[in-house]
């Protein structure tokens, strides 16, 4: 086994969505001959590639890609989950001397590896419990559980909006399956990552990715219309004649939501189109609300400079092998 100290960095290439990352990751890993760990919470899917931008077949076939097509879409994944088979991964890989590129725009997984939180202990996720509030919250609306974590978590409810199911479910989760509030929690598992210096051993480099608000709203625009002529249409028919229920977590992901409107007649392709393009500039939005909060990320300017962001990491990287 290699001594801690010589095992290579982990390298993480973070942003928003559609801003550029799968570019920039695989120019870099070809540089580093590295392999590319997934972060990204759509990517663990199987059968869903085309609204989730999974790199192509042959891309994977020469560089080594992990954390993809690794559940169906019925199959509950959470936070845990991911970190409980990224965790070692990234070991592995470094034990062989390669470099993990990992990637992605799920902030709560990069935040669970990397970030001021590790996972609360004794808080793993409750698939029953989660779907039984799921169905109160489609019974009684989002705000009716939101009520719930304010009076038992009102640090949690502060930083989560009323309309945000997903968190406004995981502390109710946290709190009913642990006794104790979510914030609680996450600040004793800060207190233990300062004092074990981290989840993952060893050095991190962190680099972001970004471009202009107005650039990145008309590559959003772009993207949407190239799933499209991609078959996205196509693939969320096929999802659904699977018998794959379109109330599922990963059936809810922005750009299938949307699809499955227009499949059920409820909208046509233009307003589908149009509600997929809105949502993810809200989901850009936030996943750069997050990012910003990490003043350990070297910003890179994504567009015509790309050449020069895969020399500034390939620098940083061979500055500490």
């Amino acid at each position: 086994m290699r001594e801690r100290e010589a095992l290579p960095p982990v390298v993480v290439i973070l942003g928003p969505t559609a801003v550029g990352k799968t570019e920039l990751s695989l120019a870099v890993a070809r540089r580093l001959e590295a392999e590319i760990v997934s972060a990204d919470s759509m990517q663990v899917y199987r059968g869903m590639d085309i609204g989730t931008a999974k790199p192509d077949r042959a891309v994977r076939a020469e560089i080594p890609h992990h954390l993809i097509d690794i559940v169906d879409p019925d199959e509950p994944f959470s936070v845990a989950d991911w970190v409980s088979r990224a965790q070692p991964l990234l070991e592995v890989i470094r034990e062989k001397g390669k470099v993990p590129l990992v990637t992605g725009g799920t902030p709560l997984y990069l935040e669970a590896l990397f970030g001021r939180f590790a996972l609360a202990r004794g808080a793993e996720a409750n698939p029953d419990l989660r779907a039984r509030l799921e169905r109160q919250a489609r019974r009684y609306g989002p705000s009716y559980l939101h009520r719930k974590v304010q009076a038992v978590d009102p640090a949690a409810a502060a930083r989560i909006h009323p309309s945000d199911l997903k968190r406004t479910v995981r502390a109710l989760e946290v709190y009913l399956t642990t006794g104790r509030p979510l914030t609680r929690l996450e600040k004793e598992a800060e207190e233990r990552l300062r004092a074990e210096g981290g989840r993952v051993p060893g050095r991190v480099l962190l680099f972001g990715l970004w471009r202009p608000r107005a650039e990145l709203v008309k590559r959003i625009e772009a993207r949407a219309r190239q799933m499209l002529e991609a078959g996205l249409v196509e693939e969320v028919r096929r999802l659904l004649d699977a018998g794959y229920d379109p109330a599922l977590p990963s059936m809810q992901a922005v750009g299938y939501k949307e699809i499955v409107l227009y499949l059920q007649g409820r909208v046509g392709l233009d307003e589908a189109v149009r509600l997929m393009v809105r949502n993810t500039r809200r989901l850009a939005k936030r996943q750069m609300t997050w990012f910003r909060r990490d003043p350990r990320i070297q910003w890179l300017k994504a567009g015509i400079n790309m050449q020069s962001s895969v020399e500034d990491i390939v620098t940083s990287v061979g500055g500490e092998l």
